[in-house]
């Protein structure tokens, strides 16, 4: 029987988002009886819309162009189907006789399939739904690591490492807030930044650990003191003991909300300015700048891992070949294989779906401003062989004349 296949994407663009598609439709093609690979603009609103693209027709080499670029380009969307959205994306699957699935998105996304995976069951209709992770946050369960989130830590990273440098050269306070709202594996990277001792960020906040505003002010003192200087990587996400963001604290008021009701985090410097003032204000450290690095991370230009572009495209791969060789639903997961290796496995949608994977104890460090070894051991390997090196003068100094 001739094949439809339909694949999408979803949520935040990434860097190496396209490389999964890409890996879909020309591993699609490879198959004798996929007689059309459809792409869906705009992720599962472009399915409703029945605003379809048909990818068949690219030339492979457009398509390995389109596989260097970031961000996502069939279009990207924020909906979060519920069961009748569902079963509106199924009524149009049916129609097109769509009999392959694939949603390159993270945990909305896989959801989704999910859902819609569930109700071709029942209606009889001969469908496979493959989820295929992507997300800067790497916060998907059963995955060892994210698509999209090496090449995020890597610019955080190196970002880090132009902040120091410059911080070094003039001195003062510097803290920048980096995404993440309840995982805290981007702001983390931030650690990879530091080559000799004492370089920064000289602290780590993640939204793994309570965020007391009096403890922050003291930890901030202890290394300006030490140093002469401190910069801190702060996550977006970070809150006091009862739960509630740091924003709202510190916010006289008036803050936007997302579509779900929560405190939008991404999108505003407020974090990283009203943190700058309780520093100023209560410090009385005159030197003090924020930023907010926001969507700068996701789809940074030039600023790509290897290893993640890689891996990208094979999880796109073996996703055709788990629903085209007859393994059913499911999503596909990245395990790591000894130091450094991996392979990719199907897990059930059931698994992923709607859960939120958090940073291991074990990569935080006890004072709760820092992480372990074991973390920058764990993430090595998935910034690439080629990260940027800095260089000192070594200082010799020339005697005074009195």
């Amino acid at each position: 029987m001739a094949q439809k296949i339909l694949v999408a994407q979803g949520g935040g663009p990434t860097a190496v988002i396209n490389q999964s598609l890409v890996g879909v439709v020309l591993e699609a093609r490879k198959f004798a009886d996929v007689a059309a690979v459809y792409g869906a603009a705009h992720g599962v609103r472009g399915i409703v819309e029945q605003d379809f693209v048909d990818l068949t027709q690219e030339t492979s080499a457009n398509l390995e162009a389109v596989a260097q670029t970031p961000a996502a380009a069939l279009g990207s969307t924020r909906d979060k189907p519920d069961l009748k959205y569902c079963q509106e994306i199924l009524k149009v699957l049916k129609a097109h006789e769509i009999t392959a699935f694939f949603y390159i998105g993270g945990n909305d996304s896989s959801d989704t399939a999910r859902i819609v995976a569930e109700e071709a069951r029942k209606s009889g209709h001969p469908l496979r739904a493959i989820h295929i992770p992507k997300t800067i946050d790497n916060d998907l369960v059963g995955n060892d690591h994210t698509p999209g989130y090496p090449s995020a830590a890597r610019f955080v990273a190196q970002a880090f490492m132009g902040v120091n440098l410059d911080n070094a050269a003039l001195k003062g306070v510097y803290c920048a807030v980096v995404m993440g709202r309840h995982a805290g594996f981007l702001t983390a990277a931030s650690c990879m930044a530091r080559q000799l001792p004492g370089d920064g960020p000289h602290l780590v906040y993640l939204p793994e650990r309570n965020f007391i505003v009096d403890r922050f002010l003291a930890d901030v003192k202890a290394a300006y003191d030490k140093h002469g200087r401190c910069i801190v990587a702060v996550s977006e996400g970070v809150h006091d003991d009862k739960g509630e963001p740091i924003l709202a604290k510190l916010a006289a008021g008036g803050l936007e909300k997302d579509a779900h009701g929560n405190v939008q985090l991404s999108g505003t410097g407020a974090l990283a300015d009203l943190l700058c003032e309780e520093i100023k204000n209560k410090l009385g450290i005159k030197r003090v700048r924020g930023d907010t690095f926001g969507y700068l991370q996701r789809s940074f230009v030039g600023c790509v891992s290897a290893v993640d572009s890689q891996e990208a495209r094979e999880v796109g791969e073996r996703a055709v070949q788990f629903a085209l060789r007859g393994a059913g639903d499911g999503s596909v997961a990245i395990k790591r294989v000894g130091d450094y290796a991996v392979d990719y496995e199907k897990v059930a949608l059931e698994s992923v779906a709607a859960k939120t994977r958090v940073m291991d104890d074990h990569f935080i460090a006890p004072a709760g401003n820092d992480v372990t070894e074991a973390f920058r051991a764990y993430l090595r390997p998935l910034l690439g062989p080629d990260m940027p090196s800095i260089a000192r003068l070594r200082g010799a100094r020339v005697a005074k004349i009195s």
